[in-house]
């Protein structure tokens, strides 16, 4: 089968801007792996996207996925001539977002009779079909994916779009052959190298330091987490805001005994994970956290807001734990709970570590996404 990935941004040229954030969207690292996950299974995959940057390549390949980059103010006119001639006899459309030029994808797979799937990875993706001639084009999609069961809701209630055309499957992550736990012995190994103490817990904040990430709720957690548990270590991984980072690194350094390590954006978080003990994710709004279930496919008992999809995969004290978004004592506790009973934590842990294998892994739904976006529902 020949697919054709459709995304509003891709490989954009610049790994920050001006801030300090990294540029690499989520919907893009979803992209990248679903491409690689199809060529994996056997099919030909193609992605289309915006030309946002004046040195990024009109076309290139990337990790066996053949980008094409197209060029405004006539990108629709573009991705039309594409599918006609150098992109022709593409089997299936697998649409991330709402990216506007995608309308005219749409119905240019209309025309030749392709089965089209619109996915959304994120609650504001979730539109009113009555809104505009494009949204109604969007609704007009085959198939539909929601990454977490709020996603689902929305498309159904607010969308108004079948629920017979909705299917919930996640994102998911590779829980075989990267997430996974770490040997006691080459946890110690791992956190000596990053100068941790290897006989003191770490707690992981792994994903962008964004204020919207819940920063300073995790900051303020952490306040009363050091009180109590003083030998307890505080590992924050990620790129983000740089006024944020160096408020981080004065809390460590004048409230908490240089007991917060910043490591800054990292290339692959996965030895991150697998060196700590417990995951906290106060994020305030969210589908499905790719760092979430990352950390669980490592095994660590996690404690994270009481929010999207997060609600789908933390099942309250079996496979990690839910505070209200805003409660920095209520992260406290559920953390000090986990610092101070090893059982809870090892089993918590395992049973996260469980449910990513047999729910989240891409073993478990690739076949499941093929098949959605491989048909068309009968007329």
């Amino acid at each position: 089968m020949k697919i054709g990935i459709v995304i509003k941004n891709y490989a954009v040229g610049e790994i920050f801007d001006k801030s300090g954030m990294p540029n690499k969207s989520g919907a893009e690292f979803h992209a990248e792996n679903h491409g690689k996950l199809f060529i994996k299974n056997g099919h030909t995959v193609y992605l289309m996207t915006k030309k946002s940057h004046l040195l990024t390549k009109d076309r290139e390949t990337l990790n066996g996925i053949d980008v094409v980059r197209l060029h405004a103010p006539f990108r629709w006119l573009e991705s039309i001539l594409r599918l006609y001639t150098t992109h022709k006899n593409t089997d299936a459309f697998y649409i991330l977002g709402i990216p506007r030029f995608a309308v005219w994808i749409i119905k240019a797979a209309q025309w030749q009779h392709k089965p089209t799937t619109l996915v959304l990875t994120s609650s504001v993706e979730i539109f009113d079909k009555n809104e505009n001639w494009r949204n109604r084009v969007f609704a007009q999609c085959d198939n539909f994916i929601a990454t977490s069961q709020e996603i689902a809701d929305g498309l159904v209630n607010k969308t108004g779009i079948d629920r017979s055309r909705v299917h919930l499957i996640p994102h998911g992550i590779d829980a075989t052959h990267r997430f996974y736990p770490a040997e006691p012995e080459e946890k110690v190994t791992l956190r000596k190298e990053l100068g941790l103490s290897p006989e003191h817990p770490v707690v992981l904040f792994c994903a962008r330091v964004a204020p919207n990430k819940g920063v300073r709720v995790m900051l303020d957690a952490w306040r009363i987490i050091h009180k109590q548990r003083p030998d307890a270590q505080l590992l924050v991984v990620g790129g983000g805001l740089t006024t944020l980072l160096k408020e981080i690194k004065k809390v460590s350094r004048t409230e908490a005994d240089n007991t917060i390590f910043v490591t800054g954006e990292v290339e692959k978080p996965d030895n991150y994970y697998r060196m700590s003990d417990i995951y906290i994710f106060p994020s305030e709004f969210e589908a499905l956290p790719t760092t979430l279930i990352e950390a669980m496919g490592c095994g660590l008992a996690c404690v994270a807001s009481d929010i999207g999809g997060c609600r789908d995969v933390i099942l309250p004290g079996k496979t990690g734990f839910l505070a209200d978004k805003h409660d920095a004592a209520g992260f406290a506790a559920h953390i000090l709970r986990l610092l101070d009973d090893k059982a809870l934590r090892e089993k918590t842990g395992k049973a996260a570590r469980e449910l990513a294998v047999s729910k989240l892994d891409y073993q478990v739904i690739a076949k499941p996404i093929l098949d959605v976006i491989s048909k068309k529902p009968e007329e």
